[in-house]
């Protein structure tokens, strides 16, 4: 029976708080989503919230800051970095506490290999939203690139403690444990 409440009951709260919503991490109808996360069936149910929790996260209630996100997200492709970048940039100088700036930007960082600011970043991001499996993740890939496998396991442990259900998280994890123990992989 809770299996098929969940859908409904976060979709009931989503419907019911669109007309308070503000777009970014404190948006009201996130709690329903993150507690809708927690207890997903299955992996498709956690995979619509989850897209639900990021169309949330990179909307912002000022339109300058939204067309910046579009455009510095579009431009998160080879030779569009710098370009990218710039974007993120001026987001985070106009919009200093909106998470989803912070964590595009440790995006770009982490694309151009500057993992020391791009962890700075995602710390700011995890800061303003602590919830956020998408920077907890991110922090994970750059420890294990920069063979930190222990700071890595905990990074993507937390991520699995928000979205229980990331196969992705699961991954890593098994993978991390493993060359914990000096097995091959």
């Amino acid at each position: 029976m809770r299996t098929l409440l969940t859908p409904f009951l976060v979709l009931l709260a989503v419907a019911g708080n669109l007309g308070m919503a503000r777009a970014d991490q404190k948006d009201p109808r996130l709690p329903a989503l993150f507690a809708g996360l927690e207890v997903a069936a299955d992996v498709d149910q956690a995979h619509h919230i989850e897209q639900q929790i990021w169309l949330i996260w990179i909307h912002h209630d000022n339109p300058k800051i939204d067309a910046l996100m579009q455009v510095g997200s579009q431009l998160m492709v080879p030779g569009g970095y710098q370009r990218s970048l710039a974007a993120f940039n001026q987001i985070i100088a106009e919009a200093p506490d909106f998470a989803e700036g912070w964590n595009k930007r440790a995006t770009v960082l982490y694309l151009l290999g500057d993992f020391e600011g791009s962890v700075r970043d995602i710390e700011r991001t995890l800061a303003l939203e602590p919830r956020h499996f998408g920077a907890l993740a991110g922090l994970g890939l750059i420890y294990r690139a920069i063979d930190k496998p222990e700071s890595a396991l905990k990074a993507f442990e937390k991520a699995l403690e928000i979205s229980p259900q990331s196969l992705g998280a699961r991954l890593h994890i098994k993978r991390l444990r493993k060359a914990l123990r000096g097995e091959k992989l």
